[in-house]
């Protein structure tokens, strides 16, 4: 990452002194800049809420407020005076941080630690002093894996799907092994004391049949989809048996039992011992091991979770950047143009001059010829001056232009690496839910 910053620095000092060349066609009312899409976050998740003063400027010393009108008191994070003050709402209590590095280029986003789902909603972020505001919407949601379970009852099996800990509010569908969507006989919902959600689905097939299904639990607005697949074949049930020969087979399992129970229980008094300790030692080795793999999961996560917020910051820097260069490309655009009509306006002149020395009559001559000689060569170094600077806006175009495109090549390979971080992350979180739950199922055991 710090040698993708370096590269980037010929090109930030290019980009400098074009801005200086143009400085005289800046200007205007600073403006926050913020996202024109909802912002996504997962539960436990930390996020960057962006906020960006247009064009920069140092906010260290100024007042900011992020605040959401829907709560009371409504301020997320509020800094005065140089100093984070304590009037926030406290569901955000020790969750919220600016940087001051950052403030100094006027980028006031704010980190959120720790998302939980009463986190959504619309947030503004507001400089007072300045007059700038920008809004924006979070939507927080939650993952779970699907469990599936199978009952019996008569003639009949009951398949039934389960998922909980999800919000939104997800969907179950059914689906057969051909991917068509079959009705499911009862969908439930319930909300938690946690806010989250937790779904199930049954449905009801014939035995002696083989059966392949599919249960999908999927949430659009976070485009999230977990599901589970299950396959029974026909064999798999068991023949009821005759009532009799039920019988005579219970009453000789009874005869066997009495008899060899004599010669078993000692035994099994020599071994209780032996294997009670045995059993111990394998859970003790088993946890240790699941709570190594657990720790080298965390980490992983910890690494993931950084490139992430790299990433972002890199992909910020980078569409900041671009949106500076088509400003600029737009400006440049605009002097060419104006310089074309001064050239043309140039020869315009000239050729006039050139008429009115034929046309001097010969008493007038000597004198006028000295003055229009004088407005000519005049004339002459201002239409160089103008060709020059001509010359001069078409190259910073072109280099303006491949700056451009190298930025915006750069910018699809940041999000293309940030699609596939976050792919692992929420592996990696999948993974630690499972860990953690086999280590506490273990210390319990």
């Amino acid at each position: 990452m710090q040698k993708s910053r370096m590269k980037d620095k010929p090109l930030s000092v290019l980009l400098h002194g074009v801005i200086l060349l143009l400085v005289w066609h800046c200007g205007g009312q600073s403006q926050m800049i913020g996202p024109t899409q909802p912002l996504i976050a997962m539960t436990g998740d930390d996020i960057i809420l962006p906020c960006q003063l247009e064009p920069a400027t140092d906010v260290v010393d100024l007042t900011v407020e992020w605040s959401r009108r829907d709560l009371k008191p409504r301020f997320v994070h509020l800094k005065r005076d140089d100093a984070e003050l304590l009037t926030q709402n406290s569901l955000y209590s020790r969750r919220t941080s600016l940087s001051i590095n950052k403030l100094k280029c006027g980028d006031i986003s704010l980190k959120l630690s720790k998302v939980q789902v009463s986190d959504a909603g619309t947030y503004s972020c507001l400089v007072p002093e300045i007059g700038a505001e920008a809004g924006m919407e979070l939507i927080i949601g939650s993952v779970s894996s699907v469990v599936m379970e199978i009952s019996k009852f008569k003639n009949e099996i009951i398949f039934k799907c389960k998922s909980n800990g999800w919000y939104p509010e997800p969907q179950v569908f059914w689906l057969n092994s051909q991917g068509n969507q079959i009705t499911a006989e009862s969908k439930n919902s319930a909300k938690g004391s946690d806010g989250l959600y937790t779904v199930s689905s049954t449905v009801t097939v014939n035995k002696r049949q083989t059966h392949s299904f599919t249960c999908r639990v999927q949430q659009k607005n976070i485009n999230q989809t977990e599901e589970a697949h299950i396959h029974v074949s026909g064999d798999f049930y068991l023949v009821q048996c005759n009532p009799a020969v039920q019988i005579t087979i219970n009453v000789a399992v009874c005869f066997l039992t009495i008899v060899t129970t004599v010669l078993l229980i000692w035994k099994c008094g020599l071994k209780k011992t032996k294997i009670s300790r045995h059993d111990e030692e394998e859970n003790e080795v088993h946890q240790t091991e699941m709570e190594e793999k657990l720790q080298r999961e965390c980490e992983e996560k910890k690494r993931l979770e950084d490139d992430l917020q790299n990433n972002e910051e890199d992909l910020e820097h980078v569409q900041r950047t671009i949106k500076k260069l088509m400003e600029q490309k737009t400006s440049l655009k605009n002097q060419r143009e104006k310089l074309n009509i001064l050239l043309q306006e140039d020869k315009t002149e000239m050729k006039e001059i050139l008429k009115k020395e034929k046309e001097t009559p010969p008493l007038d001559k000597d004198k006028k010829m000295q003055k229009r000689g004088d407005k000519k060569t005049n004339l002459e170094k201002r239409t160089e001056v103008h060709e020059e600077l001509l010359k001069t806006t078409e190259k910073l175009m072109e280099e303006t232009e491949n700056i451009i495109i190298q930025m915006t090549e750069r910018k699809g390979k940041l999000e293309k690496d940030r699609e596939q971080i976050i792919k692992h992350l929420r592996e990696k979180q999948r993974i630690e839910r499972d860990l953690e739950e086999s280590v506490r199922e273990t210390s319990e055991k």
